[in-house]
Parts: structure tokens; C-alpha cells; sequence
């Protein structure tokens, strides 16, 4: 199983992914208010300001410092280079 850095130490599984959402709107701000109450709630940002909301298959809510762009650009570089290996 291939874990996915997600930034200062913390690793997930990227095939648990559902949605990699912006934290600004008011539904993903619910979301994760009620997924606070219900300690359904990951906090991965180690104190700084949260740019990405991670939804997994489980229901949990993961936030993080980075941007989705850096956090699944490095993922798919890595399938990328991982169809080539196989297609040779």
C-alpha cells in the first residue's frame, strides 16, 4: 500500500480519497464543524492555516496546510512514473 505525504510527517492512503475540497465555502465549513463534534476530525495542518479539506470514504475530515495542487501533484507524478515502469 502506497501512503501519500500530505505534509509535516503526515502520510494517508490515497486510494481512501473522496474529495479534495477548498476550505472557504460555508457547506465545507459545516462539514467540518459537524465532523469536529462527532471526532470524526483530523487536523493535519500542525497549527498553520488549512488551504485543503480532505473527505475519505470513511467519513472522515482531514485538514491540511498544503494545497491540493502540491498534495496531488506529487501523486500524480508518481502514477505517471508508475504507468511507465509497468507499460515497459
Amino acid at each position: 500500500m502506497a501512503m501519500m505525504n500530505i505534509g509535516f510527517g503526515s502520510m494517508i492512503n490515497p486510494d481512501k480519497i473522496v474529495a479534495a475540497l477548498s476550505p472557504e465555502s460555508a457547506p465545507v465549513k459545516r462539514m467540518i464543524t459537524k465532523a469536529k463534534t462527532e471526532n470524526r476530525l483530523i487536523d493535519a495542518t500542525f497549527g498553520r492555516k488549512t488551504k485543503t479539506v480532505v473527505v475519505t470514504d470513511c467519513e472522515h475530515i482531514i485538514l491540511c496546510a498544503f494545497s491540493a495542487e502540491r498534495i496531488f501533484g506529487q501523486a500524480s507524478d508518481n502514477l505517471i512514473k508508475f504507468m511507465e515502469t509497468e507499460d515497459e
